[in-house]
């Protein structure tokens, strides 16, 4: 198996839960949204599907 690298923006991912939602009749807000984002973030991490690396800016 090759790696790749994968940049995950978890702003990005609260855009998507957000349209998703929406689509589905939900209306969630900025904050539950965010909430979603930083779950799902978590969630790649524990199952091993991304390694956080933090910027040393």
């Amino acid at each position: 198996m090759r790696e790749i690298e994968v940049f995950i923006d978890t702003e990005e991912i609260a855009e998507f839960f957000f349209h998703e939602l929406m689509k589905r009749g939900f209306v969630p807000n900025e904050s539950e949204v965010d909430e979603l984002a930083d779950i799902t973030f978590d969630y790649l991490l524990k199952k091993c599907i991304i390694d956080e690396e933090l910027d040393d800016e």
